[in-house]
């Protein structure tokens, strides 16, 4: 029991880490798959396949998520 007290800051600590590592990644994530969807967009309206007028608006959509992710990332650093 002794021990547990004297761990549990320690314990405390690595959980912290853990979560910031893991809340990091996933935003990296979600990064990359906007940035894959943004080019598969970008693709396919090279090739034809899409519209002028859908590309922009899911373009659009794709670089608004994106920018959103940018400024919770910079709202995070700060804090």
């Amino acid at each position: 029991m002794v021990l547990r007290a004297l761990f549990a800051p320690i314990t405390g600590l690595a959980w912290i880490a853990e979560q910031i590592q893991e809340r990091a990644a996933a935003e990296l994530d979600d990064q990359e798959n906007l940035s894959k969807r943004l080019l598969t967009l970008q693709l396919a309206f090279d090739m034809g396949e899409i519209a002028e007028a859908d590309f922009e608006v899911q373009e659009e959509e794709l670089l608004l998520a994106i920018q959103a992710l940018e400024d919770e990332a910079r709202q995070a650093a700060v804090q």
